[in-house]
């Protein structure tokens, strides 16, 4: 059928409409995980093999269905046994607890702890096995577990000569982000435990690209890339849901706040929310005043955040039950905000105006270490006590952040 010129002109309108809902679909699509990747793929790297499946939670599909559950149900392959992290493969776990081995109700598979007896999977546990695939949402910087769970599998997989698989998921920091001091050899553990920056701005497939080669682990390494990410993407920008990656990172921004207010928890001399229903987004204490204190830290002029005078009182944990002040943390520009810098200056803050609650003293000996292991560092607060300003501070790493960033190019998967 022939349209006139007259049927064309008034068909453009529904034309450019259409074209418009077209177009916002595309902006809009999800990214895709890397094992909604593998799916598309028709599970062409596990076809005719035992699996062994490290996960926990967080390990879903865009659609968020679980990926113990996806590849029990895919034939041709075999998921032979479940690896659980940190707060177990359910997430239920609280921070620290050690985790036993137990059968899975639902599939009736083992499920071997690796925070536990063990870290790192046994010879027992992996007895049979022909790949070892890791499925976590990793929280984006040094002090969180996961990355190192998935360290020592993959030296676990080169001594026995399997190959190990990371489904890669985004960097909810952000895979362009790097700050902070790169860990000392000294403080090296469990919740840092190879020399690279705080904040890294890597993938968990790219930092486990980084691990296998700068660290000599030297596995059979094979990374199942994202579809449509980009380094630039925040979590909120990559159109996926946030599974809480352990009991108090329930939102994605809450990755960026426990960056933030983690190492000063470690302490345990003031409280940063956990307990509370704002973990890691608000600080407080007894001794402090929110009206002063927030005036404090507004003075700075901090970008990308304004610090709101709050009271609060803790449910459980640290002072459970009593009424504290302090300031909640409100980021207004997520690309300005820079949780090293605040963490620095709320120190700084503390010391300047409660001296007589010196937040580094009457500290015991578990806890200031463990301060020390978290910011990888003892520089960090040596140099607070000795006067020096947050800004010293920063920029006396920035030397070890250049080199790393250098060696950091050879690994990255996405632009």
């Amino acid at each position: 059928m022939k349209l006139s010129t007259r049927q064309v002109l008034s068909l453009i309108p529904l034309i450019l409409l259409l074209f418009g809902a077209c177009a916002g679909n595309e902006k809009n699509t999800p990214v895709k995980p890397g094992i909604d990747v593998l799916i598309g793929r028709n599970f062409d790297l596990l076809q005719g093999k035992r699996v062994g499946l490290i996960t926990n939670n967080t390990g879903v599909t865009a659609a968020l269905k679980s990926t113990i559950d996806v590849l029990v149900e895919t034939k041709n392959v075999k998921l032979a046994a479940l690896f659980g992290p940190e707060h177990g493969v359910r997430g239920n776990i609280f921070a620290g607890k050690k985790i036993g081995n137990f059968t899975d109700r639902k599939t009736g598979l083992p499920v071997y702890s690796l925070y536990g007896e063990t870290r790192q999977p046994t010879e027992k546990m992996l007895q049979g096995l022909d790949v070892l695939v890791y499925d976590i949402q990793d929280a984006g910087y040094r002090a969180y577990t996961y990355i190192y769970t998935m360290a020592y599998a993959m030296q676990a997989a080169a001594q026995h000569d399997l190959q190990f698989i990371v489904l890669d998921r985004p960097n909810p920091l952000g895979a362009d982000f790097i700050e902070g001091p790169v860990l000392e050899e000294e403080f090296s553990s469990f919740i840092g435990l190879y020399p690279i920056p705080y904040i890294y701005g890597m993938t968990v497939g790219e930092l486990a690209q980084y691990f296998n080669k700068e660290f000599a682990i030297d596995c059979k390494l094979i990374i199942v890339p994202m579809q449509g990410y980009k380094r630039s993407m925040r979590f909120e920008d990559t159109g996926l849901q946030w599974v809480p990656t352990s009991p108090h990172i329930p939102r994605a921004n809450s990755a960026v706040f426990a960056a933030t207010l983690g190492n000063i928890g470690e302490l345990h001399k003031v409280s940063e929310g956990v307990g509370y229903t704002q973990p890691f987004e608000v600080l407080g204490e007894t001794w402090i005043d929110p009206d002063e204190f927030a005036a404090e830290m507004n003075s700075r002029n901090l970008p990308g955040v304004i610090f709101r005078p709050c009271y609060f009182r803790p449910y459980y944990f640290i002072n459970e039950g009593k009424e504290l002040g302090g300031v909640q943390i409100h980021i207004t520009q997520i690309q300005q905000f820079s949780p090293m810098a605040v963490q620095l200056h709320l120190m700084h803050a503390l010391l300047k105006c409660y001296p007589e609650h010196n937040i580094f003293t009457d500290v015991s000996d578990g806890r200031i270490s463990m301060f020390f292991k978290a910011m990888g560092t003892k520089f960090v607060s040596d140099a607070l006590l000795a006067g020096k300003t947050p800004s010293v501070i920063m920029q006396s790493w920035q030397p070890k952040i250049e080199a790393f960033r250098q060696k950091r190019k050879r690994y990255l998967i996405y632009k």
